[in-house]
């Protein structure tokens, strides 16, 4: 019972670095935009619609992963966040830089000021999966002593092996973003977008595949350990699907099957993640097996049927959602020519955005002030209500220019073509 979690903990680490890798990839993309045969704004717009719909959802894992972990191996849980501190932080505030940047992004006008949101929105693509991987690289490298920040703030994830695994979780998620946003690209019936991407799945899955050979040879004189783990037994076979996932993946792109692909670009990804697993096990952590680490029985078996219970209406509802998604039944419908041009204007300066921007702001500042500075009695439940109200608003706020944008943009594309 004791390795039940840790596989629901691995089962969502794939989910996480599948799903949301992917939309990591797709802000790498909308930053490097040329060569193609697309303008670059047209690039970053498709780049962007794409991961609309189901962005957000993919962070669901992230946060399943964390919950599980600190429940069912709390002193794991806490060995991680104190040694990786760093790399932790900087990958949630990559995580919120992402969502500000996207919010922003249909808040300002063309030219400088979106220019520079959507490079803030690039940049932490990238910097919150390179973060996550070397935190993982550290881990697995062995630089994560049991204990209370035992290990070194800043050794554990910048060294060879974390520095090599954090590049190839960037280079991954560029790959699994390519091959997606290809296959988009198909179904929208845009030929030039497809080209471009098949060029940069390609590309990027020889950098991936280059990386992850890399990654072997210095694991062999960074990481012993892990490198005798990774080339002996279940470490092995996972290693050996993850490549042939990969050259299958890149045999498709280039035959422009791009369904196939997705299935195999993840396997690969997943595939590695397995491989790591077992090439680690018994141990979570160097001298402290998972047994060692496991929760009591009744705090596992209340994760497992919580796990299971909430599976029943996770599962379904994300299955639901991709495939609306996939069958692109999320996708925006274009508006006639006429409805938009006598649509009236809904930029940042008229009455009613300014009302919801103000309200946004007086009740953030004024939820943060009583939960934090005051935080008891009915001025805390104010507060939290004052941030749901902040919240809302600021939803609103954020759909309303997407919304907007994506019509426009969209018939826009139209018109050009």
């Amino acid at each position: 019972m004791a390795e039940v979690p840790m596989v629901f903990i691995l089962a969502g680490l794939a989910a996480y670095t599948v799903l949301a890798g992917a939309d990591f990839g797709a802000g790498l993309w909308m930053l490097l935009t040329r060569p193609g045969r697309t303008d670059p704004a047209a690039t970053r717009d498709h780049a962007r619609h794409a991961m609309g719909p189901v962005w957000e959802a993919n962070h669901v894992w992230l946060i399943f992963v964390l919950a599980v972990c600190w429940t069912a191996y709390p002193v794991v849980f806490g060995s991680i966040a104190s040694t990786l501190a760093a790399p932790l932080f900087i990958a949630a505030v990559g995580i919120i830089l992402r969502g500000v940047s996207y919010a922003l992004r249909g808040q300002v006008g063309g030219g400088r000021g979106r220019h520079l949101v959507e490079v803030l929105f690039a940049v932490a693509s990238m910097l919150t999966p390179f973060a996550l991987a070397a935190a993982v690289g550290g881990i697995a490298s062995g630089r994560v002593p049991v204990g209370n920040a035992a290990g070194n703030a800043v050794t554990s994830w910048l060294n060879p092996t974390s520095v090599v695994i954090g590049v190839l979780g960037v280079a991954a998620g560029g790959h699994l973003a390519a091959v997606y946003l290809a296959a988009d690209a198909r179904r929208l019936g845009e030929q030039s977008l497809e080209l471009d991407f098949r060029a940069r799945a390609l590309g990027s899955g020889v950098v991936a595949g280059g990386l992850a050979l890399a990654g072997l040879l210095v694991a062999r004189a960074d990481a012993p350990a892990l490198y005798d783990g990774l080339t002996r037994d279940g470490g092995a076979v996972m290693v050996g699907i993850s490549a042939a996932a990969g050259l299958a993946t890149l045999v498709l792109v280039w035959r422009s099957r791009f369904g196939p692909s997705r299935v195999t670009a993840a396997l690969a990804v997943a595939a590695t993640l397995a491989g790591w697993a077992l090439a680690q096990r018994p141990f979570a952590l160097p001298g402290l097996t998972v047994e060692q680490a496991a929760a009591g029985r009744t705090t596992l078996l209340a994760v497992i049927v919580a796990v299971a219970a909430g599976a029943v209406v996770l599962v379904p509802s994300l299955v639901l959602l991709f495939h609306l998604f996939l069958r692109g039944r999320l996708d925006p419908a274009a508006e006639p020519a006429a409805a938009a041009a006598t649509r009236p204007a809904t930029g940042p300066g008229t009455p009613h955005r300014m009302a919801q921007a103000v309200a946004a702001a007086v009740t953030l500042l004024a939820g943060v002030v009583l939960t934090s500075v005051v935080g008891s009695g009915w001025p805390l439940a104010v507060g939290v209500g004052c941030l749901i109200a902040c919240a809302v608003a600021t939803f609103g706020l954020a759909t309303t220019d997407i919304d907007t944008e994506r019509s426009n943009g969209r018939a826009a594309v139209r018109r050009d073509r």
